[in-house]
């Protein structure tokens, strides 16, 4: 399952790069006469350049556009890793090992086997065990989802110390 999970990755990460490193090899297959028109050219001076001077240019301009489109692609690729951790987190051994700070929305009415929590963030836990937590209902209640052992999660509501272990269904 793990091989899945970052083949998933390798995946999104390159086709999160695909639209910037294609971008960088449109600018940097052409030269200053190219990517001008004649009398923009003429505007900037350019015509006054000897051929070597403008060759010159042309490949300092080259380095530089090279250099900025090493830094998009690094950007890009570590944009998309943060986002498919922070994305994935709680999936099997997937992802960050961060606790998770959220808010239960609506009524609470304690812990049961097989209930499903919904948070703020969008994500939903299913409560695997039978831990029961009585005389802790309220309206959005704030929780704290941990790590343990072997990719399991506790669900645990702020002010109470009984937690209940969780996996993330979506």
């Amino acid at each position: 399952m793990k091989a899945v999970s970052r083949l998933f990755c390798i995946c999104l990460l390159a086709s999160a790069l695909a639209p910037a490193t294609a971008l960088a090899q449109r600018v940097i297959n052409t030269d200053l006469q190219q990517q001008m028109s004649a009398e923009q050219f003429r505007a900037a001076g350019l015509d006054k350049l000897s051929p070597a001077e403008l060759a010159s240019l042309n490949a300092w301009l080259q380095g530089t556009v090279e250099q900025a489109a090493a830094q998009v692609r690094e950007q890009a690729l570590e944009d998309g890793r943060q986002e498919v951790i922070v994305k994935h987190r709680g999936f099997l051994d997937f992802g960050s090992n961060e606790p998770i700070s959220a808010t239960l929305p609506g009524s609470f009415n304690g812990f049961g086997k097989g209930r499903q929590y919904t948070l703020d963030n969008g994500q939903v836990w299913e409560q695997t065990d039978t831990a029961t937590l009585s005389g802790a209902r309220g309206e959005n209640k704030s929780v704290r989802i941990t790590p343990g052992l072997m990719g399991v999660w506790y669900l645990q509501v702020d002010g109470h110390n009984t937690r209940a272990k969780v996996r993330r269904i979506k």
